[in-house]
């Protein structure tokens, strides 16, 4: 397993298997899958991510955190039963100095499936959406660049 894959498996995966999950990504299809970049700095965003992670939302609980790396490992007690899902949440900025959010799922013992996952980091990033505050304004579109760049050669 490279050293990304390992620093980005989620906090109590221990097989490799357990890496795939639910991923965010700027170009997903379903909406909820697309992570979030923002024009707020990147401070307040992973305080107000990792307050989240740390019991503002119910069930979570964090198993690790680095401002340094930007990463947030925690774990999510699925409703009425045992089972937790995994998460890494990763917090950093983009090629335009933007803030980044975005998160991996995947169910502690390997099963799981991707629509509970959507619903989980779709949860989460409208929680985040709301206590940060975030207007339309402040969510910016990842597939496009940055407003002040449009019109210029790249």
């Amino acid at each position: 397993m490279s050293a990304d894959a390992e620093r980005n498996r989620p906090a109590g995966a221990s097989r490799p298997d357990q890496a795939a999950g639910t991923v965010t990504d700027p170009a997903a299809a379903d909406p909820r899958l697309r992570g979030r970049t923002y024009a707020i700095p990147f401070a307040r965003v992973w305080d107000v991510a990792l307050g989240l992670a740390h019991g503002g939302l119910g069930g979570w609980t964090v198993a690790h955190s680095d401002d340094r790396e930007g990463v947030i490992k925690a774990q999510c007690r699925v409703l009425l039963r045992k089972e937790r899902d995994l998460i890494v949440l990763r917090v950093g900025l983009d090629e335009n100095a933007q803030t980044r959010v975005d998160l991996h799922c995947t169910r502690e013992d390997g099963g799981g499936s991707a629509r509970r996952h959507a619903r989980v980091v779709d949860r989460f990033c409208r929680e985040l959406d709301r206590k940060l505050g975030a207007a339309a304004t402040h969510i910016l579109d990842p597939t496009r660049g940055a407003p002040w760049m449009e019109g210029e050669a790249r």
